[in-house]
């Protein structure tokens, strides 16, 4: 077993996100390593808010459905957490998910597993692009996962509430089947 080497994943619960899981799993069996599936945090509101107006039994609250979170993440991936796996799962107070993952991910032995889904131009200018902040910031090797074609196919119907229509190559596989 290979005692120094961890599989760091970012989990957001976003569909992006859970294709990145897919593959830090598959790395932690690879490398027989610990799988670290970590998830950014932060109170409603933000830092300066909680700050202002602090309410203890509310962060606890906030820190329990952000655990649930990371829980449902393996229950979509997986039905569970994978069996034959190592697991520490750790969730990060931090409103900068990026800057959480490189915390995280400290060792040169790490693996860093992040998606690059999409943001709109409002997203990325509020909150960066995770990614990147790790690509340019970490101190371990990083894998960058992109998203595929039916995750984009499944985000776009997510949020246009349009249905969904799917390539035909799946279409095509689903109904050679």
């Amino acid at each position: 077993m290979a005692e120094n080497v961890r599989v760091v994943v970012g989990v957001s619960g976003s569909l992006s996100s859970l294709a990145a899981l897919h593959r830090a799993v598959a790395e932690a069996r690879r490398l027989d390593a610990v799988l670290v599936p970590v998830l950014a945090w932060h109170p409603v509101g933000g830092e300066l808010a909680y700050r202002s107006h602090p309410c203890p039994p509310l962060l606890t609250v906030w820190e329990q459905a952000a655990r649930k979170r990371l829980h449902t993440a393996f229950e979509q991936c997986f039905g569970g957490y994978p069996a034959g796996l190592r697991i520490q799962p750790v969730l990060v107070r931090d409103e900068k998910p990026g800057h959480a993952l490189v915390q995280v991910a400290d060792r040169p032995d790490d693996v860093l597993v992040v998606s690059t889904g999409r943001q709109g131009r409002l997203a990325r200018l509020f909150h960066g692009s995770v990614s990147r902040y790790c690509l340019a910031h970490a101190r371990c090797a990083v894998t960058a996962v992109p998203p595929s074609e039916l995750l984009d196919a499944l985000e776009a119907a997510a949020c246009d509430g349009e249905p969904m229509t799917l390539p035909s190559r799946w279409t095509d596989a689903a109904h050679a089947a």
